[in-house]
């Protein structure tokens, strides 16, 4: 499905730091950015006609990957030397990233990859669609940024090149709407926000990771399994959504850490009563409601419960299903949600394995660890809890037997 060198990339962006040549109340990362662009992707996407969900997927993915390589220069200088080099650059990203994903979908990934960066035409509307969107949520960042750089001589002459890049993308019209601060705009906000949630509250680590940098690894890690188990376009396309959007109503519930949330007897059901409440007052209204029905149905939201990890279809209205792979149509609009869980787990395993292979050893990460560990199990061929072990051994470093212990 996914190996540990490809996770190792994708959390180095959890390392990557934006904007760092100025001021900055909050920490502003890369893997914040790719995943609230992501989210500002779904709903422009979803204004327009002829849109590929799986290649805006695709071609999002192919984009972070080829940022965590170069990451090193600034956006501007990248989008330069691409105008002039940008078969060297694209040959050097291959160059890196082989190993890790040659073996992914047997060689049809990075094949895809590749030609994706070496053909401009190739996904066209859903580049543009992704450019706006990442635009967008660069905004989004600057505004933070502007408020404690106002004493900097360029920063009014860098705010006005970002104000006026916006008419770049008019033509779309969810920009339009975003731009106008209309109902879409609060959802943008409201999904930013998730980016100073923090994941393990309560303990230390390195690298600190956010909610919503959480939600676009889950979301990565489902697209990987989507496509070891053959998924059809619709299938692949929901189980991304779902997991991208998984954590959203913490945004105005905050992040309650699994211990709590069933130490105490019906604390979870509160909790989720109260979240169904919030996701109807505060989220909801805020959806185009040509698209509620749908995003109701990505939020695992049904009339008075909601479970975003249900194995599911909705062909003619919504079922519960044990095995999705008898589903795998695009008409039956199929989600794998007991998989998604375990994309989820896997996640915050790679959260804790990291921080302590960094040497930070909290009761809590190695606890956390091990109660994740036991509940990782195989589904439709893909073990998890191989995928871990395979994850700690990359990760582990001479000496941390505590580590290697948990699987022994």
């Amino acid at each position: 499905m996914i190996n540990p060198k490809i996770i190792d990339y994708i959390f180095s962006s959890a390392s990557i730091q934006r904007w760092n040549d100025y001021p900055r109340m909050v920490e502003l990362v890369e893997l914040d950015k790719q995943a609230h662009k992501f989210i500002i992707a779904y709903f422009l996407a979803k204004f327009e006609k002829d849109v590929n969900y799986t290649h805006l997927i695709e071609a999002g993915i192919f984009e972070f990957l080829r940022r965590v390589v170069v990451t090193d220069i600034r956006p501007d200088v990248f989008r330069n030397a691409l105008q002039k080099r940008a078969k060297e650059i694209n040959s050097w990203v291959i160059a890196n990233l082989k190993s890790s994903l040659e073996d992914i979908d047997d060689g049809l990934f990075l094949q895809k990859f590749e030609d994706y960066l070496n053909n401009p035409e190739m996904y066209k509307k859903e580049r543009f669609i992704l450019k706006a969107a990442s635009y967008l949520s660069t905004k989004w960042e600057f505004s933070i940024v502007y408020q404690t750089s106002a004493f900097l001589s360029d920063i009014d002459d860098v705010k006005k090149s970002v104000e006026e890049e916006i008419e770049d993308y008019y033509e779309l019209i969810g920009v339009r709407k975003i731009a106008l601060n209309k109902k879409l705009a609060k959802v943008v906000d409201l999904s930013g926000r998730l980016r100073f949630q923090k994941r393990w509250a309560q303990t230390p680590r390195v690298p600190e990771t956010s909610v919503l940098g959480h939600m676009l690894t889950v979301a990565i890690f489902s697209f990987f399994y989507s496509l070891k188990v053959n998924a059809c376009d619709k299938r692949l396309e929901n189980n991304f959504f779902v997991s991208l959007f998984h954590d959203l109503p913490e945004a105005l519930t905050r992040d309650i850490i699994t211990p709590v949330k069933y130490s105490v007897d019906d604390l979870s059901d509160i909790i989720a009563e109260y979240e169904i409440k919030k996701i109807n007052d505060a989220i909801l209204p805020n959806i185009p409601e040509f698209l509620r029905d749908e995003f109701c149905y990505i939020l695992g939201l049904y009339k008075d419960s909601k479970d975003e990890f249900k194995n599911r279809i909705y062909e003619d209205k919504i079922e519960f299903v044990d095995d999705v792979s008898k589903y795998n149509m695009d008409k039956y609009n199929a989600i794998d949600g007991t998989a998604l869980k375990q994309c989820d787990k896997l996640s915050a395993f790679v959260e804790a394995s990291l921080s302590i292979s960094h040497g930070i050893k909290s009761k809590e990460l190695l606890n956390g660890k091990k109660q994740i560990k036991k509940s990782l199990r195989e589904i439709q061929g893909v073990d998890f809890l191989e995928i871990a072990r395979e994850i700690d051994e990359e990760f582990c470093t001479t000496g941390q037997t505590q580590v290697r212990m948990d699987f022994e």
